[in-house]
């Protein structure tokens, strides 16, 4: 289904709070145990380029503003 179909079921179940609930229940989210969408970062929320090494938990971007902060040296 498109967004704007998705609208359109909205706008017909909104009279009807029964058939809404149960439209819910049935295209909620899944809830995931693994793989890329349950990590996210601590700082920014991102799901993409986690790094989980040492228990930090934070993507790429947020790990490079605050490396130096938390210890990390960078060797070039």
């Amino acid at each position: 289904m498109t967004v704007s179909n998705y609208r359109k079921a909205f706008k017909q179940l909104k009279a009807k709070p029964v058939k809404l609930k149960k439209f819910m229940k049935h295209n909620a989210k899944k809830e995931r145990s693994c793989g890329i969408s349950n990590k996210s970062c601590r700082r920014c929320g991102r799901h993409q380029a986690h790094i989980s090494s040492y228990g930090l938990d934070l993507c790429r971007q947020c790990f490079r503003d605050i490396a130096t902060s938390i210890g990390f040296k960078k060797y070039s």
